[in-house]
């Protein structure tokens, strides 16, 4: 096999901002002591995920106590540990309101990020993401907005979560600066950012891709609802490399040459640090492309 595909190197947001490959997730980061909490925080960054992601909307499941409890429990770990914030780029989003249930309008948008920013107890967020498009706010009074947070100095980097490639390049169009990121949901059950043009901007443009639920919620770990040929073609490759499924599919997102970073919701210590064995997978073409046609349930032209 030649070089592997799985990319390894540290990622770009903006000019300033350096990740790493592997992210740390708060969607399930509820219904946790501050002490529980912490511990996860602190595997995570001594695992390498210094990308540390969540969202307002977060704490409305997994036995979180309503909107905001994953940002809340989050600032609380960092009101306890101070010195945390500095080995994180702290990434949030915002613009779903529910039951509306998107609203990205300039005073929507304002009063949501100043929201996060007293539950993360913090005085500027490294990365701010539209959650997810609001149909009916115009992409102008989005930019306006995102540029005044900025140029306050409330939010660092800006990027765009569950946007179509169309509803990025309409935001790009009046926004004064660059993307940073795009958040789709990209994994081997979900090749469709492929397809769609999405990561192909991300090349374009030098965006970011941050790949959220890169195991599909932990289905292709279970196998549920995916092809048999797509479970016994991950298993195969797995095989060889010795390692797991989840390992397998996380370094197929990796190797995609617009250099995703593949976000992790495990709560698991020893999951998260086991995380890192997907960078020393070695994935070719023959590997990418059998994965891609058994996830797609036929062969390419």
């Amino acid at each position: 096999m030649n070089e592997s595909l799985v990319r390894r190197d540290p990622r770009r947001l903006g000019p300033d901002l350096q990740v790493g490959p592997l992210a740390f997730g708060c969607w399930r980061l509820v219904d946790r002591t501050p002490a529980n909490a912490r511990e996860r925080v602190e595997t995570a960054l001594d695992a390498g995920m210094n990308l540390v992601d969540t969202a307002d909307v977060y704490g409305l499941d997994w036995g979180g106590s309503g909107f905001g409890a994953a940002e809340a429990l989050l600032g609380q770990v960092l009101r306890d540990a101070p010195a945390l914030r500095d080995r994180m780029v702290l990434a949030t989003k915002g613009g779903i309101h529910p039951p509306v249930p998107y609203d990205s309008s300039e005073a929507g948008l304002r009063a949501a990020c100043e929201a996060s920013l007293k539950r993360l107890a913090v005085e500027r967020i490294d990365l701010y993401q539209i959650h997810r498009p609001d149909f009916y706010t115009h992409p102008a009074e989005v930019a306006k907005a995102l540029d005044a947070l900025r140029s306050e100095g409330k939010i660092r980097e800006v990027g765009v979560s569950n946007y179509t490639p169309a509803q990025t390049d309409a935001l790009r169009a009046y926004l004064p600066f660059p993307i940073a990121s795009s958040q789709p949901e990209f994994s081997a059950g979900r090749v469709t950012p492929m397809r769609d043009g999405t990561l192909d901007q991300c090349m374009q443009h030098g965006t970011t891709p941050l790949a959220w639920s890169p195991l599909a919620g932990g289905r292709l770990v279970s196998g549920e609802g995916f092809p048999p040929e797509l479970v016994s073609t991950l298993d195969r490759i797995a095989r060889r490399e010795a390692v797991d499924r989840a390992t397998l599919c996380v370094a197929f997102v990796l190797a995609h040459p617009s250099a995703p970073v593949a976000i992790l919701g495990s709560m698991n210590p020893e999951r998260i640090r086991g995380a890192a064995r997907a960078l020393d997978v070695r994935l070719g073409r023959e590997d990418v492309y059998a994965i891609v046609q058994a996830s797609e349930g036929e062969s390419l032209p």
